[in-house]
């Protein structure tokens, strides 16, 4: 990973604690502010998350309406890899079809 310069300008009680809380977690203050930075990211990341899976959960059946109910989640499959009864099914009764296509079958030769 290329080391990157960068100068940044803050009061000195922050650059003191930054310091301090570093030596404390055993960090220089580079790796200090980098674990900051990670961590910070994340917590967005997650933020994003549960938004979307709040506006999901708001819309759901806008969402059902439109394109059918959602696939079963994957505890709907038994160990054997069976479906469990009315897994993949839409409430019309049909059935799911996947629109991969099959390969195909070579012959022998």
């Amino acid at each position: 990973m290329a080391k990157t310069q960068l100068n940044v300008r803050v009061d000195e009680s922050t650059a003191a604690a930054a310091r301090r809380r570093a030596h404390q977690r055993g960090l220089s203050v580079n790796r200090y502010i980098e674990e900051l930075v990670k961590q910070d990211a994340g917590e967005a990341g997650r933020a994003f998350v549960e938004a979307a899976a709040d506006f999901m959960k708001q819309y759901e059946s806008v969402f059902a309406e439109e394109f059918g109910a959602p696939a079963p989640p994957p505890s709907a499959v038994s160990p054997s890899g069976d479906a469990s009864p009315g897994a993949g099914v839409r409430p019309d009764g049909t059935g799911r079809r996947s629109r991969r296509p099959k390969p195909a079958v070579q012959g022998k030769r």
